[in-house]
């Protein structure tokens, strides 16, 4: 049976809205954090829709030794906080090590796990400890069943609002796939599922800088169809500008397209819900 999560005051599970983990890949400075959650706040409102607002403090996973990382955990907590604070919604933050979580906890109403560390004991268990939400991204190169272990590695540390999201796999080199049945799959270890469409459209070993790097293009369609599928959250990466974005700005989409986007995946998501009754 399902777990359903709480973040802050948005239910996320079975029997509860659309749930929405929107923001830009990482932080920048504080006015394009703040924009970008305060026009995706009232669009949610204005739908239904839980909002929870999500940026990297740091991203750790990069292409090169030069790329942009982020402000990092003093700074980019504060920037967090104050958006916490300023906009009134609950906010998401990736965890890279363990050192990191006590501070971040502090902040962070949910804690991620980036899905190329989803198997990483040490930091799960550490995670599950903190008493916060956990998220866990699936990593590339596992079958949805297999995120059970993650999930058992939560609980056993004493978490029990758990939240899996599909990000897509991976199909040879460099490109990655969605298969539309990880949804049910996770659902059936007990956890609310969340589908990333934003990163499932990079295309890996191209700079994210660079418009080859994505087709975001593509994001309406996948957004789409997870909700058709049953997602009980969807993670979409977006922009004011994205060209101009630091990091994944060939994946991420703007916000003039993210209304339109939201507006329908919570029509469709309200029919899907009373299929499921039916």
């Amino acid at each position: 049976m399902m777990k359903n999560v709480t973040i802050g005051d948005v239910p996320i599970g079975r029997g509860h809205p659309l749930a929405l983990i929107c923001g830009p890949c990482v932080l920048e400075d504080i006015d394009v954090a703040l924009r970008v959650a305060e026009h995706v706040s009232k669009l949610c409102r204005k739908l239904g829709v839980g909002y929870v607002f999500k940026a990297s403090y740091e991203k750790d996973n990069r292409g090169s030794a030069t790329g942009y990382l982020g402000p990092g955990l003093h700074d980019g907590l504060e920037q967090l906080a104050q958006i916490k604070a300023q906009i009134g919604v609950p906010v998401l933050s990736d965890i890279h090590r363990i050192e990191d979580i006590a501070a971040a906890a502090e902040v962070l109403d949910v804690l991620q796990i980036p899905a190329y560390l989803c198997q990483q004991t040490s930091l799960m268990l550490a995670a599950g400890a903190a008493g916060k939400p956990v998220n866990v991204k699936k990593g590339q190169f596992l079958a949805p069943e297999n995120m059970s272990s993650a999930v058992g590695k939560l609980r056993h540390a004493g978490c029990d609002q758990v939240l899996l999201t599909e990000r897509g796999s991976c199909f040879g080199y460099n490109r990655l796939v969605s298969d539309l049945r990880c949804i049910p799959i996770m659902q059936d270890l007990g956890c609310p599922v969340v589908y990333d469409s934003t990163h499932i459209v990079r295309i890996y070993g191209i700079p994210s800088a660079d418009p080859r790097g994505g087709e975001p293009q593509f994001v309406p369609h996948l957004t789409r169809a997870a909700v058709a599928a049953g997602t009980n959250a969807l993670f979409l990466e977006a922009h004011p500008e994205p060209s101009s974005a630091r990091c994944d700005a060939a994946s991420m989409i703007d916000l003039g397209t993210l209304d339109r986007l939201l507006e329908q995946s919570a029509q469709l998501a309200q029919l899907v819900r009373q299929m499921e009754v039916d």
